[in-house]
């Protein structure tokens, strides 16, 4: 008695807490070239959750160790803002936040042209400004957008999105709610337009069957959200067109 009561994740109706269906993602917004000073950034939201990323480079490193004689350095920091979630994270990174920036990193290591630009450096930004689940594949979105931006040569565009299991039913695109509470959870990125696969992670345990079936609504989120990330890109660039014209 007196205690909060809990949320119900799946109704009779097959409905999540917040009324969308299983295979149903949260409403996406994208957009890109949102900072002056970076050589080209975006920012993506999943729902509640906002993500920006900023990319600079390729520009020489600042310290010679840095450099590889025969491609550029990437480098990916991904970080929560104090302000990100209800308390009140540290600024210091943590743990967490260093494992998220080498899995991002890794996500594009086979994507970026790096080769291209020796002897130089890429470096990725991501902030986290509001936090409600999914933040690394929402990140891997902004990222990919902001390379784009930015004018990097990549192999294809990526984009992320995580399936969860919840009272024994897959979900797509999981709010915190839903990962706090769920018996899985598996982030996916990928660049289907080369049919790759850059980042799989599973937390919790799933057949072979519902891997699958996971599998195949993630894939297919992630082709819809790669086609927002070109609609995004061609909008920016169909504006500055406009501009320059008048």
């Amino acid at each position: 008695m007196g205690g909060k009561a809990q949320v119900r994740l799946i109704d009779e109706f097959g409905r999540r807490h917040d009324g969308r269906l299983p295979e149903e993602m949260r409403p996406v917004r994208m957009q890109v070239g949102v900072l002056d000073n970076s050589d080209g950034s975006a920012i993506v939201e999943y729902g509640k959750t906002k993500v920006i990323a900023a990319v600079y480079g390729p520009r020489e490193p600042v310290q010679r160790f840095m450099v590889l004689p025969d491609r550029a350095l990437l480098r990916v920091r991904y970080h929560m803002a104090p302000f990100s979630t209800w308390e009140r994270k540290s600024p210091a990174p943590s743990r967490r936040e260093v494992e998220l920036s080498k899995v991002i990193r890794e996500a594009f290591e086979d994507i970026v042209l790096v080769k291209l630009f020796p002897r130089t450096t890429i470096d990725v930004f991501i902030e986290v400004l509001q936090a409600d689940g999914g933040t690394r594949t929402a990140a891997v979105t902004a990222a990919s957008l902001a390379l784009a931006d930015a004018g990097i040569p990549m192999k294809a565009l990526v984009a992320g999105v995580a399936v969860g299991k919840i009272d024994g039913v897959l979900v797509l695109d999981v709010d915190e709610i839903e990962d706090g509470s769920g018996e899985a959870d598996l982030p996916v990125a990928a660049a289907p337009d080369i049919g790759k696969i850059t980042l799989f992670q599973l937390n919790g345990v799933l057949t072979e069957e519902e891997l699958s079936k996971a599998m195949d609504m993630a894939l297919s989120a992630i082709r819809q959200l790669v086609e927002l990330e070109k609609k995004a890109l061609k909008e920016k660039y169909a504006f500055s067109r406009e501009v320059r014209s008048e």
